[in-house]
């Protein structure tokens, strides 16, 4: 705004400071409001009064006109002077006046002799008296007018009564009281009130819309503050060290302070002129009128560097047009530059922080080391690694050779040697050995002269010059003292060479890359470690058996190795126990956490525990280790989780028992899934609840799979929709061998990436032939043993097992002679051809066997040491009525070692 327009304003706020002093501090729109209703109220009231009154003056009009034409109806009916000229005139009105009275609608009627005395009245108690103010009527004429006076003030008429030959021989009179007259008036006040009352409304609701705009446009402000409000505009306008230019929608200037006319050299009239016609710049001028919104752009107004920025008005609540802000830049351009370098550096270094090390991977952290300085600092970048490094190793001293890890360049063709190369470093001269001797980055402005370079690699060197790389920076990647590797920094599009400037630059880059390439590096050692402890401590092989076809896939996470594990355990009696476990964490911990938990579940396998047994004595343990645990690291066992079940193929029967561990699935032979109901027990190490064990019957042909949580559930998918998915699949494959299966299995419901480790075991069920089970209930009498040896031996000559039969006869022998010696009733024996041929003994005493080397005068206590000799395992197995005294004889070698049989 300009210094006349504000002159003026400030004229009119003095005019008007009196008047608005008044209303106090209210803003601007409460005083439009105030005063707008003010003036309708009185507008209203003044309305009001004049409509009364003449609603007053039209009542009175009113009944005068109805007082005359009463009156002279009565004093011109044919009766009137008739009555008059009898002898008694009151008794010949009196009824007439009445009745007239009540029809006509006035409220009196007075029948009078010329000298006003009253004939007849519709008071018949003011007969006889005399009516004053009558003497124009006398004379003749008739008249009206408000009269005031005994016996009421009233609106009357006076109409004489004449004879043809007009004389006066009478007068009639009539009238309406004055407060009937105002009652007439206080009946049309409310109609007038109501009236007045909606015009107030009316005027007042138009008031405050008006009140609501201004508000909206002066923002609730009052006049002094709106006054000091453009004071301090035109202040600021006209003291600011910047331009303001305002050019409003038809191209034309509005407004231009001081500096932007000493800036642009405006003419004083420029005001109100076309922007296009000021002869300013044409760049500018274009800019001034466009609509576009810039910041800083630099333009030349003569001699001057200008910065201009534009912002379009309207979306700020005012008119179409721009706004221009103008600042002299002309000192600043020597120093743009710098600044703009200092920037862009600041900027690099800050994505470095962000995209370098998003992976602990050696390979992928540098390259990202490598995209990070394309193209805004050099043309091409090469990283070189020791082959240590890669591996996860710490190297030793500085390495002759190294391995290209990453190139990066803005062209796909380049003159360097691929990825996967060693280089070499043989010339002592070179900036990489100067830049691996010093621990600092080293600059070679200018190859074209490099001598030292090019004796590197002659051949390598003249290819790369030939395809313009003309200046070089190699840092050495350095973290904790160590050299981890070089990254060399080329340029050959840009045609400025590196400058002794970039050199902090580069190693400041270098150091941060640095950090994330040791951290990636050790990463990648305790990966390698974990993972081969991990494969260490799993099956290699499963075990030979033929309860179960078994097929298993494991995969260790991408990320880190964690603690899934698995096992396939076979038992006394032809039985196999699967296991499956999960461990919480990864890393070193947890594998070896791992294998812990798999070598106490083989050992508590070797006492052919039920599964809930099994399951008590893990909890047990992982408690103790939890509590001999140092507390410092914080890494415990409490929640891993373990799923151990033993199925007998002789009866059909799967017993089973979890610690936290998910249920596992079961494939029907006719394709049906479901999931066994196992009872709930927490993880392993929480301990307080007990053990227990779900027991289902398999027929041959089920298909029972074991898997670990990671196979079912990550961020992606929930567990319940992972368990459905895993139906889904089996669903599809009911039918097919175990291996494919799990092949099935994992390409349907791997997850990518994979952030947990994945075991699955399936295994279909077969059932002993029944021909190959025999047994036999035993009294308890040592005369029973010979008829049960001599059955057992007539079953293996059926079998064909004729050449283990003496072998099998002595150990029967032993194994029944101590049941019915030591034990109690009822004693059973059970033969079992499978692999290898199974003796059980079995009784109702709970007392165990132990294995002792009798001495030369014993006469006994060499039974059961010539059971060990003659068997490749025995053992005793705890069943609820009692024990299990088991062997397994090898069916491959039927010799009876000499020792054995001397018991020496």
């Amino acid at each position: 705004m300009n210094r006349h327009r504000l002159d003026r304003f400030g004229a009119l706020r003095r005019v008007l400071r009196g008047p608005l002093s008044l209303l106090g501090s209210r803003s601007v729109a409460g005083q439009v409001l105030f005063l707008q209703t003010v003036v309708a109220v009185l507008l209203i009231v003044a309305a009001v009064i004049a409509l009364v009154l003449q609603a007053r003056h039209d009542s009175e009009q009113d009944a005068q006109n109805r007082s005359l034409s009463t009156a002279a109806a009565f004093a011109h009916a044919p009766g009137t002077a008739a009555a008059l000229r009898s002898s008694d005139p009151s008794a010949a009105l009196q009824p007439l006046v009445a009745a007239a009275a009540r029809e006509s609608g006035v409220d009196f009627i007075t029948v009078m002799a010329p000298d006003g005395m009253r004939y007849a009245d519709t008071s018949p108690d003011l007969v006889g008296r005399v009516t004053v103010g009558v003497e124009r009527a006398r004379a003749g004429e008739a008249f009206t007018e408000i009269f005031e006076g005994a016996p009421s003030d009233a609106a009357r008429a006076i109409v004489p009564v004449m004879t043809p030959d007009g004389s006066v021989i009478g007068l009639v009179g009539a009238g309406v009281q004055i407060e009937n007259v105002g009652n007439a008036v206080d009946r049309q006040l409310p109609v007038l009130l109501g009236s007045a009352g909606a015009a107030l409304a009316l005027a007042t609701a138009s008031a405050a819309l008006v009140s609501r705009r201004l508000r909206r446009q002066t923002h609730g402000i009052g006049p002094e503050e709106m006054t000091r409000m453009y004071e301090h505009h035109d202040a600021v306008l006209h003291a600011v060290r910047e331009g303001v230019l305002i050019v409003g929608g038809d191209d034309r200037l509005m407004l231009a302070n001081d500096e932007a006319r000493r800036l642009l050299e405006l003419p004083p009239d420029a005001d109100g002129q076309p922007v296009a016609d000021l002869d300013l710049d044409r760049g500018i001028s274009a800019l001034l009128v466009s609509d576009r919104a810039v910041t800083d752009e630099v333009h030349l107004a003569g001699d001057r560097l200008l910065a201009v920025s534009t912002r379009p008005t309207a979306p700020y609540g005012g008119n179409s047009g721009n706004v221009a802000t103008l600042r002299d830049t002309t000192e600043l351009r020597a120093l743009a530059g710098t600044a703009e370098v200092a920037r862009e550096r600041l900027k690099i270094l800050y994505e470095a922080g962000v995209r370098i090390g998003t992976t602990l991977d050696v390979v992928r952290t540098a390259e990202e080391l490598s995209r990070v300085a394309v193209p805004r600092f050099a043309d091409f970048v090469t990283v070189e690694l020791p082959d240590a490094v890669l591996h996860g190793d710490e190297p030793s001293g500085a390495p002759s050779a190294m391995r290209r890890a990453a190139l990066c360049g803005i062209r796909a063709d380049h003159p360097f040697q691929p990825v996967g190369d060693v280089i070499h470093f043989v010339a002592h001269a070179t900036p990489m050995a100067a830049a691996m001797a010093s621990g600092h980055a080293a600059l070679e402005a200018d190859l074209t002269v490099a001598d030292a370079w090019r004796a590197q690699d002659r051949h390598g060197a003249d290819v790369a010059l030939a395809y313009g790389v003309h200046s070089l920076i190699t840092a050495p990647l350095q973290a904790s003292g160590v050299l981890l590797g070089m990254v060399n920094f080329w340029r050959s599009e840009r045609p400025d060479p590196f400058e002794e400037e970039d050199l902090s630059f580069a190693e400041e880059l270098a150091a941060r890359a640095a950090v994330a390439v040791d951290n990636a590096r050790r990463f990648t050692r305790e990966h390698r470690m974990a993972e081969t402890l991990q494969r260490s401590l799993l099956p290699h092989v499963l075990p030979s058996q033929g309860a179960l076809d078994i097929a298993y896939r494991y995969l260790p996470a991408q990320a880190r190795v964690g603690g899934d594990w698995f096992d396939v355990i076979p038992l006394p009696g032809a039985r196999v126990a699967l296991v499956v476990g999960d461990v919480v964490g990864h890393g070193l911990h947890a594998a070896a956490t791992m294998g812990r938990l798999r070598t106490a579940v083989h050992n508590f396998s070797t006492l052919d525990l039920p599964p809930d047994e099994l399951m008590t004595r893990l909890d047990e343990l992982v408690s103790r280790i939890d509590q001999d645990e140092p507390g410092g690291d914080g890494e415990g066992t409490t929640g891993a989780t373990c799923l151990y079940a033993i199925y007998d193929p002789v009866s059909g029967a799967c017993c089973m028992s979890t610690a936290g561990h998910l249920a596992p699935a079961l494939v029907h032979p006719d394709g049906t899934v479901r999931f066994v109901d196992v009872p709930v027990s927490p993880p392993l190490g929480l301990g307080g609840l007990p053990m227990e064990a779900a027991e289902v019957r398999l027929p041959e042909g089920t298909g029972l799979v074991l898997y670990t949580d990671g196979l079912v559930e990550h961020r992606g998918r929930d567990i319940d929709s992972g368990l459905e998915a895993l139906r889904g699949v089996l669903s599809d494959h009911a039918h097919g061998a175990p291996e494919d299966i799990c092949e099935a299995v994992m390409d349907t419901m791997l997850p990518t990436p994979r952030r947990d480790d994945i075991a699955l075991l399936v295994a279909r069920t077969r059932l002993l032939d029944p021909g190959r089970v025999a047994t036999w209930d035993v009294p308890r009498d040592p005369a029973a043993v010979a008829p049960v040896r001599s059955a057992c031996t007539r079953q293996l000559e059926e079998w064909g097992l004729d050449d283990v039969g003496f072998t099998t006869e002595l150990v029967l022998s032993e194994l029944i002679t101590n049941a019915i010696r030591y034990g109690s009733e009822p004693i059973h024996v059970r033969l079992l051809y499978e692999r290898a041929l199974v003796c059980e003994v079995s009784d109702g005493s709970s007392t165990s066997p132990h294995l002792r080397r009798a001495a030369t005068t014993d006469e006994g206590g060499r039974g059961l040491f010539l059971v060990a000799q003659l068997s490749t395992r025995w053992g005793t197995r705890y069943t609820p009525t009692g024990k299990v005294i088991w062997t397994e004889q090898s069916l491959t070698d039927g010799h009876i070692p000499l020792e054995a049989l001397l018991g020496t």
